[in-house]
């Protein structure tokens, strides 16, 4: 093909919609740069998962360069997911503000895109570290500039841009310590340069790379923050939380400053009153407050960084079957109280099912439902009032948003986990009100002990020890307290600090991975040390996590 000198609104459709595909065939690739060592999503699937909204606004937008760069800001602003995503965000509207200023893309409009990118990545960043995305950003702009000032074209501009970014990213291990450990290159700054690929295949013809294996990173004892542009320990922080914030650009100086305090990883992009939030940080609570001393927060988000499941499998299953599960015959009988649970695996629905549960949403660990799901399902079950059991912390925040959506009595029951949400359903009564069945249901939930096992998809270490890919990880609410090479040694060893002599009851769960053999090691294991305690087995089939505890 003839080279492009100029790229308009229908070459720049093609560069969203080219990169938005070129990120979901290497997001696994990209993943698998990251440094955590429980199932994850991350780097890679968040950018994919931030290009695809922008896409949707692009589709919907209008034929002209205008509408198309506003959608492409818009779009990246309320579709950023993670750490990664919120910056990639800031890289889009960057640029797409001065592309739209200039009407179209030529060798200097693209280097001052490619500056107002970097410039307004740094800035969304508290505390920018090199040998990050932002890095990578800012070396490419720096080359692009350079050739712009000798009078390059557009494919000369992006080529100098390409080069530079990919020595930086190259580079990246030298100036972060903990991926010259880990043997990788920075996820976020591949991301990236994938970008720079794409407008060189729309602007010239060149192939995108092809994506290629990676290995998982061989990670030192002390870890880096969980997204890139910030250094701090993941170990230190538990919890990533996102929200959108309505608020007055002129309080958000005074808000950072706040964060700044309980947290890191802290990005807050936005403007004209709109601002995407994202933190790490062991205080969920005040991360929540101080967006409401100044404005309204919607949209909560909160993962479990420790707990995080696989995201992709969730929305895979959930398209196939749809978000709300069908309501059994016997359990469409109009009651008093109904009740709408969160779960997946066939087998937890089921037992739900037989609980009296009347409607489940699909839905678990860094996989949330959103507010208008939860909704649909309450408005859906035969009750005036209704419970709301989210079995899992980072559900709780969305859930509570329901009852404000409809004229029917909504109640949160705040169960973490999955059997929480079983002991509930066991003080529950169809026939009372909402208020009541609460009270009775949250007091049998709180006396729930619970655990899972999972297994290590990185190397990396907690306060037990060091952690090696394909360990088999104990863990209880307070984190990780059993680490084994085998699956029914990290279960034992998790009993052995959840079960109590006073326990009476262990309720074992079993997931994908279970097996008949582990599973009688467990119970003989508990009939050897915890004699007074009698095991309950069912068969949940969640995915990720081969068995659930749930002690009482």
């Amino acid at each position: 093909m003839t080279s492009l000198t100029r790229l308009g609104a229908e070459e720049l459709r093609a560069v969203v919609t080219g990169y938005r595909d070129v990120l979901r065939a290497h997001q696994e690739g990209i993943n698998r740069l990251n440094v955590y060592p429980v199932p994850d999503g991350d780097t890679g699937t968040n950018m994919a998962l931030t290009l695809g909204a922008v896409c949707e606004e692009v589709d919907g937008a209008g034929t002209d360069l205008a509408s198309v760069c506003k959608a492409i800001s818009h779009g990246s602003l309320m579709g950023a997911r993670g750490n990664s995503g919120v910056i990639l965000s800031q890289v889009l509207r960057g640029m797409s503000g001065v592309v739209a200023e200039a009407e179209g893309v030529d060798g200097s409009s693209v280097a001052a895109a490619l500056r107002a990118a970097s410039t307004a990545a740094y800035e969304a960043v508290m505390r920018p570290v090199e040998g990050t995305i932002l890095t990578v950003v800012r070396e490419a702009s720096e080359a692009a500039e350079a050739r712009a000032a000798e009078g390059a074209d557009l494919v000369g501009v992006l080529e100098a841009a390409h080069e530079q970014g990919t020595d930086a990213l190259r580079r990246t291990p030298e100036m972060l310590p903990v991926l010259a450990d880990a043997g990788v290159v920075d996820a976020g700054g591949t991301g990236f340069l994938l970008l720079l690929d794409v407008l060189l295949n729309v602007a010239d013809g060149r192939p995108v790379p092809e994506p290629t294996e990676v290995e998982a990173p061989v990670l030192p004892a002390a870890l880096p923050g969980h997204g890139e542009g910030e250094r701090g320990g993941v170990s230190d922080l538990r919890y990533e939380v996102m929200y959108f914030l309505e608020a007055p650009d002129t309080a958000i100086s005074a808000f950072k400053d706040v964060w700044a305090g309980i947290g890191d990883s802290i990005v807050v992009v936005g403007g004209d009153g709109i601002w995407n939030c994202h933190i790490h940080t062991d205080d969920i609570g005040a991360s929540i407050e101080a967006a409401i001393d100044i404005g309204r927060p919607r949209k909560i988000r909160v993962t479990d960084l420790i707990e995080q499941v696989e995201e992709e499998r969730w929305v895979r299953d959930a398209a196939d079957a749809g978000a709300i599960d069908e309501v059994p015959e016997h359990l469409r009988t109009r009651v008093t109280c109904a009740v709408v649970a969160v779960a997946t695996g066939a087998g937890i629905k089921r037992i739900f099912h037989s609980l009296g549960v009347q409607g489940i949403v699909r839905g678990g660990q860094s996989m949330n439902p959103s507010t208008a799901e939860l909704l649909a399902a309450v408005e859906a079950v035969p009750a005036d009032h209704v419970i709301v059991l989210p079995n899992n912390k980072n559900i709780i925040p969305v859930a509570e948003q329901v009852d404000a959506q409809t004229d029917k009595t909504v109640v949160v029951v705040p169960t973490k986990g999955i059997t929480e949400g079983f002991a509930a359903l066991l003080a529950y009564d169809p026939e009372a009100d909402a208020g009541e069945n609460g009270a009775e249901m949250t007091d049998a939930a709180t006396n729930v002990v619970a655990g899972e096992v999972t297994q290590a998809v990185r190397d990396s270490s907690c306060d037990v020890g060091p952690i090696a890919a394909g360990d088999w990880l104990g863990i209880a609410r307070s984190g990780i307290v059993a680490v084994e090479g085998q699956l029914p040694d990290a279960a034992t060893a998790l009993l052995d600090v959840l079960v109590g002599e006073e326990h009476e009851i262990v309720t074992i769960i079993e997931g994908e991975g279970a097996t008949a053999a582990c599973t009688r090691c467990i119970t003989e294991w508990l009939g050897e040390h915890r004699p007074g305690a009698t095991a309950e087995v069912h068969h949940g089939g969640q995915p990720l996590y081969p068995y659930l505890f749930g002690i009482e």
